[in-house]
């Protein structure tokens, strides 16, 4: 009878469906790139870009840049554009890939590899994700001052405040979903913010859709989730003891890879989710 009850309190907090979900490695990228702190996978140039911080990642040192490697791990170019400060999110619509640096909303013409324009934000510090709606919306994650901004028409405007620590952002239809400190909240453009999923790791980081309601969900501390949005939330991966962090992670729904970098330990490295 109390291996009955136990088996019934692990089907409730663990859902079947979630538990068989596994991250198995496939491979690792040379360490050569300098802190890697976000992997956004590419499909329309079937490519990985990659934010290098190099210098510390709260200041405004030039010494940041964005990689480009191949979906295989292999490095294209390590330095496919340099002289940013401290790039983290990345987001990409049409032609153009959304960097989050700092203070700075960088945004970037592809095809011609270069700096369209920089867009100061005003009071931001630690500008740390960035999302991009079906509509072109872009939205930009400021951690220290606990804001969310958005650039819509070549205009920034506050679009949510009072968060903690806002990190991972992004866009799924009329909604986005945040990351703050634990906690996968939802919200759209009436502002309403709903507690999704919590209890995870206060060191949230990336989210990337699975499929309809369900995401991965990374925390810089080393740590990987599967959370629904019913509320259910099943670690992946701990890396903690090998000192290996899991910061801003990249997705390929196809090939279902999820491409973690690592931060100090210079390498991106990709898991098959089964």
């Amino acid at each position: 009878m109390k291996n009955f009850l136990a088996f019934l309190i692990a089907s409730f907090l663990f859902p079947a469906a979630y538990a068989q979900h596994a991250l198995h490695k496939i491979w690792v990228s040379d360490t050569s790139l300098a802190v890697p702190e976000s992997v956004l996978y590419d499909a329309k140039d079937n490519c990985l870009w990659v934010s290098c911080i190099d210098g510390k990642s709260g200041e405004a040192d030039g010494k940041g840049s964005i990689a480009q490697l191949r979906t295989d791990g292999r490095i294209i170019d390590k330095e496919w554009l340099s002289g940013f400060n401290a790039p983290k999110g990345m987001a990409r619509f049409g032609k153009f890939l959304y960097v989050a640096d700092l203070t700075e909303l960088v945004i970037i013409d592809i095809g011609n590899r270069k700096i369209e324009k920089k867009i100061a934000i005003e009071g931001a510090s630690f500008l740390n994700d960035v999302t991009v709606d079906q509509a072109g919306t872009v939205y930009i994650s400021d951690s220290n001052t606990g804001k969310i901004h958005v650039y819509k028409d070549g205009t920034i405007s506050l679009f949510l405040e009072k968060l903690e620590r806002p990190n991972g952002l992004l866009a799924v239809g009329n909604d986005v979903m945040v990351l703050a400190s634990g906690v996968l909240y939802k919200t759209s453009a009436d502002k309403n913010l709903i507690k999704i999923a919590e209890g995870m790791d206060k060191s949230t980081d990336g989210i990337e859709q699975v499929k309809t309601g369900e995401y991965i969900v990374s925390c810089w501390s080393g740590v990987v989730y599967y959370v629904t949005d019913k509320g259910s939330v099943f670690q992946l991966l701990d890396t903690r003891a090998a000192k290996s962090n899991t910061a801003d992670i990249g997705y390929d729904p196809i090939s279902k890879t999820v491409f973690v970098p690592t931060f100090y330990k210079k390498n991106v490295t990709a898991y098959r989710l089964k």
